[in-house]
């Protein structure tokens, strides 16, 4: 494998996959894994959630955004550990901080069809009633992150020499989460917490994040020399980085990298910044126990068995969305 530094993230044509031509398809594996050995993340054009389709979620989410505190405060609901509806400012800091990251987000989950059984582990969405629209329009982006994410998941399995349908049914009805945030203005930057910063660096949780650009710079993934690299979502792409889950299944293989944003210029500050990522989760009962083919002498196994569900609520607890 090419161990090189990235001075920015590899982007990748998901059609090369999907269009049936078996050399495009067989590279695209080959491209994703070796991003994926070293910094983790990658820009996906031609997936399937369309620019419009986005743009129309950001401008709902705005509105949301921006009606009265207590008006968004009914929509946050006690018991949920934040997993659906909305959560206030302050409320969620990186793991092994105790400074609340400077936003404000809403939860959407898994609607499950049919009787799957696992319905039950799931909490109802939360909709807000002064945007009748949040739902369809929410629901329709999540489809398609969701489809989108079931072939990055087929790319991963062939490079991990898996089956390709080997996640299909591990991520059918999973816990996965579409997460609109509002990184909200503060006008006087001397008033909040002199190490606050709009998310604090971190790993996501779970097997991979979906992102459609950001209304504004400020995402930054470390490379493993030290060095920080800015990651800017184009037009009609997504970025799709590997999470902490993946990363355990596959013993470290696949990295899923630290990445933080950063605060604005002072003087920019008092300007808001709107980010929706898709964090794409398995089924609670999915083992994470690292596969075969990632444990070997030179690689001993690095963690013990837990399954996606426990390994979910250790960490909701560590960034304090769980009591």
């Amino acid at each position: 494998m090419e161990d090189r530094l990235y001075e920015e993230i590899p982007s990748l044509d998901l059609a090369d996959f999907t269009a049936g031509d078996p050399a495009r398809k067989a590279k695209f594996v080959e491209d994703l894994g070796a991003a994926y050995n070293t910094i983790g993340f990658v820009a996906v054009r031609n997936h399937y959630l369309k620019d419009e389709l986005a743009k129309k979620l950001y401008d709902v989410i705005k509105r949301f955004f921006a009606l009265p505190g207590e008006t968004k405060g009914k929509y946050e609901i006690p018991g949920l550990s934040g997993q659906r509806g909305y959560i206030g400012k302050g409320k969620e800091h990186a793991r092994g901080r105790n400074t609340g990251d400077l936003k404000e987000f809403y939860h959407v989950g898994q609607e499950v069809t049919g009787d799957d059984p696992i319905k039950s582990e799931y909490p109802d969405n939360v909709w807000p009633a002064e945007l009748p629209e949040f739902r369809d329009i929410s629901l329709e982006v999540y489809r398609q992150l969701e489809k989108t994410g079931v072939e990055m998941l087929r790319a991963i399995a062939l490079y991990l020499g898996l089956p390709e349908n080997y996640f299909d049914s591990k991520v059918k009805h999973g816990n996965s989460i579409l997460r609109p945030i509002h990184y909200y203005p503060i006008e006087n930057p001397d008033a909040v917490p002199a190490d606050a910063v709009r998310a604090a660096e971190h790993g996501d949780i779970n097997l991979i994040t979906l992102l459609m650009g950001a209304s504004a710079d400020g995402l930054q993934v470390l490379r493993r020399d030290g060095k920080w690299i800015p990651i800017t979502a184009l037009p009609e792409q997504l970025v799709v980085n590997v999470g902490d889950m993946l990363e355990r299944l596959t013993n470290k293989k696949l990295k899923s990298t630290i990445h933080r944003v950063v605060n604005p210029p002072r003087h920019l500050m008092n300007t808001p910044r709107y980010s929706i990522p898709f964090f794409m989760h398995p089924r609670s009962e999915m083992s994470l126990a690292a596969l075969k083919g990632c444990v070997d002498s030179s690689h001993p196994k690095l963690w013990d068995d837990i399954t996606a569900g426990e390994f979910l609520n250790q960490r909701l607890k560590e960034i304090g969305l769980k009591k």
